[in-house]
């Protein structure tokens, strides 16, 4: 019996596959179990069909995917953070903040996409890179740098000495 999987199965095939199975095996397992369905002259006609539009629509994806990725490899984005006088961050500056001058550069991109390449965080001022997923296979390198925002004082980051109450 000819059947097209719906999902991938171990040992026998992959998603939108059509296999040739024993009779039973998709009549009492896979069939059952909304893994396949079988492949009767209209469903493979169905299934061609949704293979081509799903090309289509991949194509379409992947071609928006690379002009992101040479959009992003060609950005120079400032991150600001508040520093102390000393250079030193205060907190840390993470995928989150890389997201947001992305966002205020006009480049739209998931914060979940985008992963500082080295690190979870950066603690210090300097120049970093961003590794931004695209799509499915396409990434970016994107450089980013670390700068002081302007609400960072540094007359307000020094340490004073602390005071000693009179008595």
């Amino acid at each position: 019996m000819e059947i097209i999987l719906k999902q991938d199965v171990k040992n026998l095939g992959f998603k939108d596959d059509v296999v040739k199975v024993k009779d039973g095996y998709a009549a009492n397992y896979l069939i059952p179990q909304g893994m396949a369905i079988m492949a009767t002259p209209t469903a493979k006609k169905i299934h061609a069909e949704n293979l081509r539009q799903r090309a289509h629509k991949e194509a379409k994806l992947r071609s928006d995917a690379e002009a992101l990725a040479a959009k992003l490899a060609a950005a120079a984005i400032k991150v600001p953070a508040k520093v102390s006088s000393k250079g030193k961050v205060f907190g840390s500056v993470n995928n989150i903040q890389v997201a947001e001058a992305l966002a205020a550069a006009g480049i739209e991109v998931d914060r979940k996409n985008v992963e500082i390449a080295g690190a979870d965080t950066v603690k210090a001022l300097g120049t970093y890179e961003a590794v931004v997923k695209c799509y499915k296979d396409i990434k970016a390198t994107l450089k980013f740098e670390v700068v002081p925002s302007e609400d960072s004082d540094p007359q307000e980051t020094e340490e004073k000495p602390a005071e000693v109450p009179a008595e």
